[in-house]
């Protein structure tokens, strides 16, 4: 039995506002991730089964290694069919808002995000929610907004509507967005959520080969590039890694290709922080991601140094500026936080 997460009046207020839609579009964040993907596909499957007029649109696209999962072929990329992408929006009865608490995470659609009529729902477990949607259910104690959805679909007493390629999209957003189960995963009820997946017929290890086994030659090696040369700051249990445009170039680089890496330090012995830092030309800035282990705020870390946020493990954000000036920002921030880290 699942713990009440969300308030039962927000479950009653959504409700009211499905029973009377006909058409719903579902939008997530930039460069959207697999819990992005995977909570979207797990909400569009329920609504479809639903006889709902229902359209996924992300910002951009999104990795490979994500487009195998059932209902991905039907999402639209705002950047390539923006006429179309905008009228959905404008006339969709209900707006459901994924897996980012701000609109400015959702790059060239925050403005049609923010003035289409549509009633908008925020389902995500990002901190520090933006008061943009009506109904807000944010809960940065959830490991992922995918688990979020399951639980709104069963407090509105649709379990058993959920199909299996809602329960796939619902599974691999959490377990990507847990780093397969290795942080933020701590709770049991994500053990019996994963049990009730399975029982849609998953097959979980199927899953996480499709994610994370398919990788190419040219990966392979740019991964063990970036890890040759691999900073270490061993007064502060920290390591670096980066990525140049220059490298993208010499390795064949494609979207996703980099997915994972800022986790890989994390398993040297004692290094508790992990940066990695990636140079994009298109956007003009350096790309953070940021881990750690235990209890060291990273999420301090990228709101403070670099326009971002996220979780106490798991966090990003971004630098406007050179590679040269996000590892000055990196290292400042080391010297600041040295209380934490020493402390382990």
């Amino acid at each position: 039995m699942l713990r009440k997460v969300i308030e039962p009046s927000k479950v009653d207020h959504f409700v009211r506002w499905f029973e009377r839609s006909e058409k719903i579009v579902i939008v997530s964040h930039i460069s959207p991730d697999g819990d992005a993907i995977g909570s979207s596909l797990g909400l569009y499957h329920f609504f479809s089964c639903q006889n709902k007029d229902v359209a996924v649109i992300m910002p951009n696209d999104f990795p490979n290694f994500l487009k195998w999962m059932p209902g991905s072929d039907t999402i639209l990329i705002y950047d390539k069919e923006k006429d179309r992408c905008d009228q959905l929006i404008n006339e969709a009865d209900v707006l459901c808002c994924l897996d980012f608490n701000t609109p400015s995470r959702v790059g060239e659609m925050q403005d049609i995000i923010l003035k289409t009529p549509a009633r908008k729902i925020m389902v995500d477990h990002h901190p520090y929610p933006e008061d943009f949607c009506r109904i807000i259910m944010s809960y940065p104690h959830i490991s992922s907004t995918s688990e979020l959805v399951f639980r709104l679909i069963c407090a509105m007493g649709y379990y058993s509507e959920i199909s299996r390629e809602g329960a796939i999209g619902i599974y691999t957003g959490m377990m990507t967005d847990t780093g397969n189960f290795t942080y933020n995963s701590n709770h049991e009820e994500i053990y019996l959520i994963i049990n009730h997946l399975i029982k849609k017929g998953i097959d979980k290890d199927a899953i996480y080969r499709a994610v994370f086994n398919t990788y190419s030659v040219s990966r392979m090696k740019l991964q063990g590039h970036i890890m040759s040369k691999i900073k270490i700051f061993p007064s502060h249990h920290a390591s670096l890694i980066t990525l140049t445009e220059e490298e993208k170039d010499e390795f064949n680089f494609v979207k996703g290709d980099s997915e994972g890496f800022v986790n890989i330090p994390l398993a040297i012995d004692d290094i508790f922080l992990s940066c990695f830092l990636v140079e994009d030309n298109e956007q003009n800035i350096i790309k953070v991601s940021l881990r750690s282990q235990g209890d060291f705020p990273c999420n301090k870390v990228a709101a403070e140094y670099f326009n971002g946020g996220g979780h106490l493990n798991a966090s990003g954000g971004e630098f406007k500026g050179t590679m040269k000036g996000a590892i000055q920002a990196f290292e400042d921030a080391l010297k600041a936080y040295a209380p934490l880290l020493c402390k382990g």
